[in-house]
């Protein structure tokens, strides 16, 4: 039985006062709608309607249930239209997970141009190395950076793609001097950032000829976050793959250098990850479609310059 739709002609019957005015008005046979209320009162053990060949009439209890349908019916109406009107109209809370270099440096900025466009929307950013749990934990979209993604139930779109590059501290490089190729690092303190993207006890460079993969021993430190690592080697700590949107501000400051210019880390993809792709929320639709839009061109502008800082520094090299 279909309880709500039984409800919704019985209310229908009781505003016009006749079978047939309530059949025509909903699009259903007057048989259909007679026998609607009457399996209502079969199933509520109860007569609503007392019935004549010229009238009908409520009956105390149907009196009572009519304003109860009334209210329910009202209640599913306005939750109906707050589902539509959520597919329809970008509104409420948006949560997001995301990487912290792509997080704090791309994600950060194009927030404040989304909400520009639909301030009905609030954010909520959440910034880890890792990949969640997107319906356990109960976020609308994730942006991850990784090689490749495993297979899984989830909806993925291809934003872009990022690397990383070296650097060092100019203190550090003027005391050890400069590596000029990559088998040369083996002899400095090459630090790790620890994520789940990478080994950490090889790093992968792509350079004039081709992949060459460099082993190391145990590193003096190791920290998983770019932004730490930054820190860390600011302070002489030695050698490290730093992101592009983490590297250039001190590249462009003079705080940090980039060493084997010719040189980057395996290039990474960047993807959204979402629940479904059928009936997709509208902030979490448009929030793809901003940052889809402008995220190429920024990392685009992003390589310009920092291939542009490509020159090697003069300092001596290693011996």
């Amino acid at each position: 039985m279909d309880t709500l739709q039984n409800m919704r002609i019985f209310v229908r019957v009781c505003e016009t006062g006749s079978f047939t005015a309530a059949s025509q008005g909903m699009s259903v046979t007057t048989a259909y709608a007679s026998r609607a209320v009457s399996m209502l009162e079969a199933h509520l053990r109860t007569r609503l309607l007392n019935r004549t060949t010229r009238r009908i009439a409520l009956t105390g209890a149907g009196e009572c249930y009519r304003q109860r349908c009334e209210e329910i019916l009202a209640s599913v109406d306005r939750a109906e239209a707050e589902a539509a009107d959520a597919h329809a109209r970008p509104h409420g809370l948006l949560r997001i997970h995301a990487t912290s270099s792509v997080g704090q440096h791309y994600v950060v900025p194009a927030i404040t141009r989304y909400q520009s466009k639909h301030p009905g929307v609030s954010v909520e950013l959440t910034l880890a190395q890792r990949v969640p749990d997107l319906l356990e934990e109960g976020y609308d979209v994730a942006l991850v950076v990784a090689p490749a993604l495993p297979d899984s139930g989830l909806v993925s779109q291809h934003l872009g793609r990022t690397y990383s590059v070296l650097c060092a501290a100019p203190g550090y490089i003027q005391e050890h001097g400069l590596p000029e190729y990559p088998s040369d690092l083996t002899r400095y303190n090459c630090v790790r950032l620890l994520t789940t993207i990478f080994p950490s006890d090889r790093w992968t460079l792509t350079g004039p000829s081709g992949e060459e993969t460099i082993g190391f021993e145990a590193s003096t430190f190791q920290v998983n976050t770019a932004e730490a690592l930054a820190a860390w080697i600011r302070d002489g700590g030695g050698i490290a793959p730093l992101p592009v949107p983490c590297a250039l501000p001190a590249l462009r400051e003079g705080t940090l250098v980039r060493v084997l210019p010719q040189y980057r880390l395996q290039a990474l993809n960047i993807y959204a990850l979402y629940a479904s792709r059928q009936y997709l929320d509208a902030k979490i639709r448009t929030w793809i479609d901003l940052f889809r839009e402008e995220l190429p061109a920024v990392l685009g502008a992003d390589e310009a310059e920092i291939e542009a800082m490509c020159a090697p520094v003069e300092h001596a090299s290693a011996a």
